[in-house]
């Protein structure tokens, strides 16, 4: 099954999630102002999103400058990947191809420790791709497991896994929502951000990169 496949619903009775939507995830987490490059990539592109107002310009024109933003930030020690194949369990149905994942390693070969999994919403509908987004993140949650940091221990790593955040977003390119999953609890952040907010977002967006390379998360 897809990860497209997977709704609010399935995701709480196949996946055994349960949620919560009354915390603000990251209210105090603070902004990053954007580069003059993003700024004015964003000028230049936004008009044309809204005259194309296709899901492939929000995803070229929008999410991926945004995306490329962060890994320039953070010096090119994380890696992006879109579109790719992320087959992890078949039997709970979490294999097929992931919109966009940010990892905290620099290698760009190969999907090494997700952090950040980012639905598109489709028809620009935040709401409906809640559940494919919740349904990478648990295929992230158990791929980190499987694939322990060289220096940790089996029992670290379960117990790491426990504890560890792994993040996730859906957007419409403009719109972002931004969730948490520790456990087999995932938090849907109550705020909303707007692309006009891009300073917010950035600073959410790094932040959950740099908190897993500390070993602590905001969801926990």
């Amino acid at each position: 099954m897809a990860y497209s496949a997977f709704t609010l619903s399935k995701v709480k009775t196949e996946l055994g999630i349960s949620l919560r939507e009354d915390l603000d995830l990251f209210r105090e987490t603070p902004a990053i102002a954007p580069s003059q490059h993003l700024v004015t990539t964003l000028e230049e592109h936004l008009p044309l999103i809204t005259a194309i107002n296709t899901e492939k310009a929000r995803s070229e024109l929008a999410i991926m400058p945004v995306l490329i933003e962060v890994r320039r930030h953070l010096n090119y020690q994380a890696s992006l990947f879109s579109g790719s194949e992320f087959n992890v369990d078949a039997r709970l149905g979490l294999e097929g191809f992931c919109d966009f994942l940010l990892c905290q390693s620099p290698e760009q070969y190969e999907i090494s420790r997700p952090v950040m999994m980012i639905v598109e919403a489709k028809n620009e509908s935040i709401k409906s791709g809640l559940g494919q987004c919740i349904a990478t993140m648990r295929a992230a949650q158990l791929f980190n497991l499987k694939h322990p940091l060289p220096t940790e221990t089996a029992t670290e790593t379960v117990a790491e896994t426990v504890s560890e955040t792994v993040y996730g977003a859906v957007t419409t390119g403009t719109d972002w929502k931004f969730l948490s999953l520790c456990g087999t609890v995932v938090a849907i952040d109550r705020s909303d951000y707007f692309i006009k907010e891009i300073d917010r977002i950035l600073g959410i967006l790094i932040s959950t990169l740099r908190s897993s390379k500390q070993g602590s998360g905001a969801g926990c």
